[in-house]
C-alpha cells in the first residue's frame, strides 16, 4: 500500500475515519469533535453574557440560566479543552519520539469514540429538556435534589467520556515509554512530550476517584444509594473531595500539554534551545506531584479546620514555585534570542503575562482567610478563567497555528492569524479583568440577574463586550480555516524554517507510517543538529529501509461505544418507561458482543512492503 492519496467517494471515506487507528487521524478526529464542543460552550458562554449585559435581564428564565452555566462549564472543561489537547497529544507526540504510532492503536480509536459518544449523550439532554443544573462540579446536595433526568444525562455522560480520556492517557504513556527511537533518551524528549507525559500519568491516578463520584452519583439517583444523603447517613461533603481529588489535577492536566506547547514555541520562533530544559522538566513532574496535594483548598468555606486549611494553603503556595521557574526559563529563551513575531509567537508572549495574572489570583486565594470573603464571587469566576482561557484556550489556539501545516500540509494565513489573536486576546482581558473587580465589589457567582443601583451596570457591559471581541476572533479563524482549506497550497516539511524536533524532518502532512527509517537521535532537538551539520533529509536512520509492520482498521470501536450510548439510555429511562430495561441489556448485551469480537477476532495486520516505501522515498526525493 503506497502513501499516494487515491479519490476516494463519499462513504468509503467515511468508512475509512470511522474505521481508523492511525494516530493522525485519530487526533484530526479529536480536533473536530473537540472543536465542535469548544463551539457549542462558546454560544453558551455567549448567552450567559447577554443576560448579565443589564440589571434585571430577562433574555433568559433563572432555571435554563442554571442549565446553561452547567452545561457550558462541562462542555468547555470535559469536551473542549481536553479532546483538543488529545487531539495534539495524538498527532504529535508520537512523531516527535519516532514512533510509528501509539502502542495500543485499538484502544486510542475506542478512546476517540468513547469521548465523542459521551459528549453527545450529555448534550443530548437539550432535546429531552432535561438539562443538568447543578453546576459544572455537580455538588452532591443540589444533584441529588435536581428533578428530571439531567444530572442522570451527566452523570452518564461523563463516566462513557471520562472512560476514554483514562485509556488515552494509559496508551500515552506506554507509547513514550515504550516506543521511543534509539536515542531518545528521556532528557532528550521535546517539552511537549514530557507535558503529554507527566499529563497522562496524573491521568492515571485522578480519574479513577472522578468516575467512583459519579458511580455513586448515579446509585444515590436510580437506586436509592444514599452515598451523599445525609438524611439517610450519607455525607455530602464526601462528593466535594472526590470531585476536587480529581478536579484540581485535572487543571494540571490541562495546563501542562499547554506549557509544553509554549515551550516548543519560545523555542522555535527564539531559533534557540529551550533555557533550563533540565529544570522545565523537574518542575513538569514536580507540578504533576503537588498537583496533587492542593484538592481541599476549593474547601475551606466548609469547615475542615484550620489545621486542615494550613496544610492546603501552603500546599498551594508550593505549587506556585515550579510554575514561577518555567516563566523564568521562557523569558531567559526569549531573552537574547533571534525573535520571529509568528501568530503562534503572539500567543506565546501574550500567554505570560495572562497566565501570571491568573497564577497570582490563585495564590491570593490560597490563603484562608482572603478566600473566605472572595468564595462564590466573581473573583472566582475572574480567577479560574485566567487559568483556562490564558492558559490553555491560548496554548490551543497558538497550537492550531504552528501544527497546523504539519498535521494538513497547508499554511494558516498568518495576517488573519493575528486579526484572530488581537480580537480574542483584547476580548479576553475585557471580559474577566473587570470580573476581578466585580468579585471584590459583591456580586455572587451563579446568578441569573441583579438588581439596578449596585454598581455592576458597567463592569458586565464591559464584561459582556468583551465575550463579543472573542467570539468575532473564533469566527475569524473558522473562516481562516475556510481560506486555507479552498487555496490548498501546499507546504514543505519545515515550513516555518526553525523546526527543531522530529516531527519537521517529515513530510506535511506525514505518509501513514510516518517514518519511512526509524530515526536516530543524537541530542536534544535532534532536527535542529541535522540541519546545523548540513544533513539535508533532517534525519540520521537507524535502520535500513524495511518492511514495516502496520496495524488494520476496525469499525468494533464505534461499535462498542454505540452499545455504551443505547445502554446508557437504558439505565435512565428502566423505571419511566416500558423500553427501558430491555434496552439497557440490549445495549450491554452489544458492547459485550462487540468485545467478545474484538477478542476472538486474529487480526495481525498487514506490511507496507519495502518497495512501496522506496518509491515513496523516491517520489519525495529522498528521506521522507
Amino acid at each position: 500500500m503506497s502513501s499516494v492519496a487515491q479519490k476516494r467517494g463519499f462513504g468509503a471515506t467515511l468508512w475509512d475515519w470511522m474505521t481508523t487507528v492511525d494516530h493522525k487521524k485519530i487526533g484530526i478526529l479529536y480536533l473536530l469533535g473537540g472543536g465542535f464542543f469548544f463551539v457549542m460552550g462558546g454560544i453558551e458562554a455567549m448567552i450567559i453574557r447577554i443576560q448579565l449585559l443589564k440589571p434585571n435581564n430577562d433574555f433568559v428564565s433563572a432555571g435554563l440560566f442554571n442549565e446553561i452555566i452547567t452545561m457550558h462549564g462541562t462542555t468547555m472543561i470535559f469536551l473542549a479543552a481536553m479532546p483538543i489537547l488529545f487531539g495534539f497529544m495524538n498527532a504529535i507526540m508520537p512523531l516527535q519520539i519516532g514512533a510509528r504510532d501509539v502502542a495500543f492503536p485499538f484502544l486510542n480509536s475506542l478512546g476517540f469514540w468513547m469521548f465523542f459518544f459521551g459528549g453527545v449523550f450529555l448534550n443530548v439532554s437539550w432535546l429531552f429538556g432535561q438539562v443538568p443544573d447543578a453546576g459544572w462540579t455537580s455538588y452532591a446536595s443540589l444533584s441529588i435534589a435536581s428533578e428530571g433526568h439531567g444530572i442522570d444525562f451527566y452523570a452518564i455522560g461523563l463516566q462513557i467520556a471520562g472512560g476514554g480520556t483514562l485509556m488515552g492517557g494509559i496508551n500515552f504513556l506506554v507509547t513514550i515509554i515504550n516506543m521511543r527511537a534509539p536515542g531518545m533518551t528521556y532528557m532528550r524528549m521535546p517539552l511537549f512530550t514530557w507535558t503529554t507525559f507527566v499529563a497522562s500519568a496524573m491521568i492515571l491516578f485522578a480519574f479513577p476517584p472522578l468516575t467512583i463520584g459519579l458511580f455513586f452519583l448515579t446509585f444515590d439517583r436510580m437506586f436509592g444509594g444514599n452515598f451523599f444523603d445525609h438524611t439517610m447517613g450519607g455525607n455530602t461533603i464526601i462528593w466535594e473531595h472526590i470531585f476536587w481529588i480529581f478536579g484540581h489535577p485535572e487543571v494540571y492536566i490541562l495546563i501542562l500539554p499547554a506549557f509544553g506547547i509554549f515551550s516548543e514555541i519560545f523555542s522555535i520562533f527564539s531559533r534557540k534551545r529551550l533555557f533550563g530544559y533540565s529544570s522545565m522538566v523537574f518542575a513538569t513532574v514536580l507540578i504533576g506531584f503537588l498537583g496533587f496535594m492542593v484538592w481541599a483548598h476549593h474547601m475551606f468555606t466548609v469547615g475542615l479546620g484550620p489545621t486542615a486549611n494550613a496544610i492546603f494553603a501552603v500546599a498551594t503556595m508550593a505549587i506556585a514555585v515550579p510554575t514561577g521557574v518555567k516563566i523564568f526559563n521562557w523569558l531567559l529563551t526569549i531573552w537574547g534570542g533571534s525573535i520571529t513575531v509568528t501568530t503562534p509567537m503572539l500567543y506565546a508572549l501574550g500567554f505570560i503575562p495572562s497566565f501570571v495574572m491568573g497564577g497570582v489570583t490563585g495564590v491570593m486565594q490560597g490563603a484562608a482567610p482572603l478566600d473566605y470573603q472572595l468564595h462564590d464571587s466573581y473573583f472566582i469566576v475572574a480567577h479560574f478563567h485566567y487559568v483556562i482561557v490564558g492558559g490553555v484556550v491560548l496554548a490551543i489556539l497558538a497550537a492550531v497555528h504552528l501544527w497546523w501545516p504539519k498535521m494538513f500540509g497547508t499554511m494558516l494565513d498568518e495576517k488573519l492569524g493575528k486579526v484572530t489573536f488581537w480580537f480574542f486576546f483584547i476580548g479576553f482581558h475585557m471580559t474577566f479583568l473587570i470580573q476581578h473587580w466585580l468579585g471584590f465589589w459583591g456580586m455572587p457567582r451563579r446568578v441569573w440577574t441583579y438588581m439596578d443601583g449596585q454598581g455592576w451596570n458597567s463592569a458586565n457591559l464591559i464584561s459582556s463586550v468583551g465575550a463579543l471581541f472573542m467570539a468575532i476572533g473564533v469566527i475569524v479563524l473558522v473562516l481562516n480555516i475556510i481560506k486555507t482549506s479552498v487555496k490548498n497550497e501546499r507546504v514543505g516539511n519545515d515550513p516555518w524554517g526553525d523546526g527543531r524536533t522530529l516531527e519537521w524532518a517529515i513530510s506535511s502532512p506525514p505518509p501513514f507510517y510516518n517514518f519511512a527509517q526509524t530515526p536516530l537521535v543524537r541530542g536534544l532537538d535532534t532536527f535542529w543538529i541535522e540541519k546545523q551539520e548540513g544533513n539535508a533529509s533532517g534525519l540520521t536512520p537507524a535502520e535500513p529501509v524495511m518492511d514495516i509492520h502496520m496495524p488494520h482498521g476496525s469499525i468494533i470501536p464505534f461499535f462498542m461505544t454505540v452499545g455504551m450510548f443505547i445502554a446508557g439510555f437504558g439505565a435512565m429511562f428502566r423505571l419511566d418507561y416500558s423500553w427501558g430495561l430491555p434496552l439497557l441489556i440490549f445495549g450491554l448485551l452489544w458492547t459485550f458482543i462487540a468485545m467478545s469480537l474484538r477478542s476472538v477476532k486474529d487480526d495481525l495486520g498487514y506490511y507496507v512492503k519495502k518497495e512501496d516505501i522506496l518509491k515513496d522515498l523516491k517520489r519525495k526525493g529522498g528521506q521522507n
